[in-house]
């Protein structure tokens, strides 16, 4: 037999789902929340093959997955698997998504966030897109569907129903690592473009005139994109080589770093400087020109991007680009919490800024030698 206690219990349970279908009932009303039978009508599968397709999309057909996403897009169909939650249908979380776990770059993004969340009780729920805008856009509807107070993700570069979806999600939205005019919702970050223009005008002005590139690969990534655009913008109002062929793509690792500077000295004579545009593949560069006996900075001088801690370690140190990335992360989730409590960011767009860090892999900029004075001729 049952005590008072379970009675109780399980009554109450039974009057908090009640009052959960109530509140969802009332809000899809409010909303014009479309119902997940819609969907299905539209893409021609039943409810349940909608629903695998949003939460285990590995296991639908690709054709059957976009007839699916196609459905969501048109409807605006939004999944929330906590509709039976009462009171704000929020729960303490953030959701993060960054590209990879590989590059520490990205732990002191999420160290900044977690330091300020965790005192005001706020958990974060971390996702790994793989540089993947399909994944991404996975990650995100995943995401949406817990109901978070806000969600963080990299860059501006965007899969178009990622965008359509946070935009009618109404959770707050926090893109980072970049600088634009038309955030999703706020932003915080940097200007890549400005901060790989700035590290090839200072070697420019070192005396370097042939300066190669290595980048991360640019598609779907808005991030490397801008840093070659920097690049190529430096070298032509330096009026320097402006030469594809000294352009590199590797993914960030060590091993890339040496076979991309591998490359590109067997390609082409007289590069006397590199820039990677991430300071583990410079990394790499310095190690292989160790091997080869190249002398850096008087026979090459290499420069990176990020400033992690290897940075000022490898020897000689690197110069590279020094950019907030603790700051980056403590700033979006600042800017979550306001919105969760109800206020408006001062500023919507916070560009951190960066800052160029010269050490021994490269040449100090040459002083400008006196000008001989004038000998004045006696009248």
């Amino acid at each position: 037999m049952e005590s008072v206690e379970e009675v109780c219990y399980v009554s109450a349970v039974i009057q908090q789902k009640k009052m959960a279908t109530v509140v969802t009932k009332r809000r899809s009303r409010a909303h014009g929340t479309t119902r997940i039978e819609e969907v299905a009508r539209i893409a021609g599968v039943s409810a349940i093959t909608v629903s695998r397709a949003l939460n285990r999309p590995d296991k639908v057909a690709e054709k059957t997955r976009q007839a699916i996403w196609r459905a969501v897009e048109k409807t605006g169909y939004i999944p929330n698997q906590l509709a039976g939650s009462l009171a704000s249908n929020r729960s303490r979380t953030i959701g993060v998504i960054i590209p990879t776990i590989v590059n520490s770059i990205f732990a002191d993004k999420v160290q900044g966030m977690t330091d300020l969340l965790a005192a005001k009780g706020f958990q974060l729920l971390l996702a790994n897109s793989g540089y993947s805008l399909e994944v991404e856009a996975e990650l995100v509807t995943a995401f949406v569907a817990q109901r978070p107070s806000g969600l963080v993700i990299t860059g501006v570069t965007h899969a178009p129903r990622t965008r359509s979806l946070l935009q009618r999600a109404q959770i707050p939205v926090v893109e980072t690592w970049s600088i634009g005019p038309e955030p999703i919702d706020m932003l915080v970050g940097f200007s890549n473009e400005a901060a790989a223009y700035a590290m090839v005008r200072h070697l420019g002005e070192a005396g370097y005139r042939r300066i190669a590139l290595v980048s991360a690969p640019v598609e779907d990534n808005d991030r490397a994109a801008s840093r070659v655009e920097g690049y190529r913008r430096a070298v032509r109002e330096l009026g320097l080589a402006d030469d594809r062929r000294l352009e590199r793509e590797a993914s960030f690792s060590l091993r890339n770093g040496a076979a991309a500077l591998s490359n590109l000295l067997a390609e082409h004579d007289g590069i006397d400087a590199v820039f990677f545009a991430n300071d583990i593949l410079a990394a790499g560069g310095l190690l292989e020109c160790q091997r080869r006996g190249i002398r850096v900075p008087e026979d090459l001088g290499i420069a990176g991007f990020d400033d992690v801690d290897l940075a000022a370690e490898t020897v000689p140190g690197l110069t590279t680009v020094r950019i907030p990335r603790y700051e980056i992360g403590a700033r979006a989730a600042a800017m979550i919490m306001e919105r969760v409590a109800g206020r408006e960011p001062a500023q919507k767009i916070v560009d951190l800024g960066f800052e160029i860090v010269s050490r021994g892999s490269t040449r100090t900029r040459p002083k400008p030698q006196p000008r001989p004075a004038r000998r004045r001729v006696a009248a």
